[in-house]
């Protein structure tokens, strides 16, 4: 079996035990580029994860990732896999709503509204009116219904999946509308639920008052509770 995680730099276990988010930030590690730094990635939740139910273990997360780019990197990985829907179980970790996934001369950018991405100076003013157009409602409503057509992909193809959020909860989400998800998304709609508020909740801090990313023991703690999470509903 293979346990394959994909997300943002929670996933990549950005700064867990050294400052680096990317490996390219190592002087020493340039040519590995936007890859998680494989120091941080060793006790990352999903390695730990892995290690636990002794599984095989592939990890696509970009730090700074948009939920387009974790779509698209999990699709792609999937459709090279032999039989996926007998071998894999697939463990996402959604980033934040506004963040986007822009294509541009055959490069894809991750923008959000930062206002510091990097883009051509071609797409400058098309990243100054995504800014200033931001509506969180908006892009939360989007993003529900991007992740739901995910999970019913998966669904279709029979292949084992769990979504858990990353900072922020789908709670902007009318609850007329809300989705019946099964045992595949960890209380969607439930801000006290987010990998980021159960950890503080838990009492773990992030590695710095800037930093926004968390420790090794943290990552540990994570990993025990999807742990649970997925014996509880037999996903493994």
């Amino acid at each position: 079996m293979i346990l394959y995680v994909n997300g943002d730099s929670h996933t990549a276990a950005a700064e867990a035990v050294n400052a680096h988010a990317f490996a390219e930030d190592d002087p020493f590690l340039n040519y590995l580029g936007r890859l998680p730094h494989p120091a941080n990635l060793a006790v990352s939740w999903g390695k730990k994860l892995a290690e636990i139910v002794k599984f095989g273990f592939k990890c696509d997360a970009e730090s700074a990732a948009s939920n387009q780019r974790i779509i698209r990197t999990t699709r792609h990985w999937l459709s090279q896999r032999v039989r996926p829907a007998e071998n894999t179980l697939v463990i996402i970790q959604w980033s934040t709503w506004e963040r986007q996934e822009w294509l541009i001369e055959s490069t894809y950018y991750q923008v959000n509204a930062s206002g510091i991405d990097h883009v051509p100076a071609s797409h400058q003013q098309a990243y100054k009116e995504y800014i200033a157009g931001i509506s969180w409602h908006d892009v939360c409503v989007v993003a529900h219904q991007l992740i739901w057509d995910f999970h019913l992909e998966l669904t279709q193809q029979g292949i084992q999946h769990v979504f858990f959020n990353g900072n922020t909860a789908l709670e902007e989400i009318a609850v007329d509308q809300r989705m019946d998800w099964g045992s595949s998304y960890i209380e969607p709609y439930n801000a006290k639920m987010t990998y980021n508020q159960w950890l503080r909740n838990n009492s773990f801090e992030t590695v710095s008052k800037d930093s926004w990313h968390f420790g090794k023991e943290a990552h540990s703690a994570w990993a025990h509770f999807v742990l649970q999470y997925i014996v509880k509903h037999k996903l493994i």
